[in-house]
């Protein structure tokens, strides 16, 4: 099973909706904040999909700070990062994360790619759809939730 992971759009409803309209085999999009009003948008033009999101540091309300999801019996730990100071270390988020009994970790904020295993748990950061600050194209992330595992990836928007 695929899930979209975006973050990070500033008010870009049209990027939302590219990803949307680039993954249609997905059923799930994890939104993390930065953007969340537009995000509400598109989850009203979709509703046989499943959108879950997380307040950023620009958002004011409709979602919550941080979030604990359960797919295809996998535990995904969502939180824009800005309150657990993600732009300095990932050690309180690994904490919440692990505190969650997470499998998987996602956060945005940075505006930069992350994709590594930490202390067993696969963390990910899609990068910015909109604003990139890693000198690379804008992106967004899937993870792909089989039999054996998980494993996930970044995708240029182009």
């Amino acid at each position: 099973m695929i899930l979209i992971v975006l973050s990070d759009t500033h008010g870009n409803l049209a990027v939302i909706e590219k990803i949307i309209l680039q993954n249609p085999i997905s059923d799930h999009f994890l939104f993390l904040g930065d953007g969340v009003d537009e995000f509400e948008v598109e989850r009203m033009k979709y509703p046989n999909k499943h959108f879950y999101s997380v307040l950023g540091n620009c958002d004011k309300g409709g979602a919550p700070e941080e979030k604990v999801v359960d797919i295809f019996n996998t535990r995904i730990y969502m939180a824009h990062g800005h309150l657990l100071g993600v732009r300095e270390s990932l050690d309180t988020f690994l904490e919440k994360a692990k505190a969650a009994k997470a499998d998987i970790a996602l956060f945005g904020h940075t505006h930069i790619r992350y994709a590594k295993r930490e202390n067993g748990i696969f963390v990910l950061n899609p990068g910015s759809a909109s604003q990139p600050e890693d000198d690379l194209p804008p992106s967004y992330a899937f993870i792909d939730i089989g039999i054996t595992g998980f494993g996930g990836a970044h995708i240029d928007l182009i």
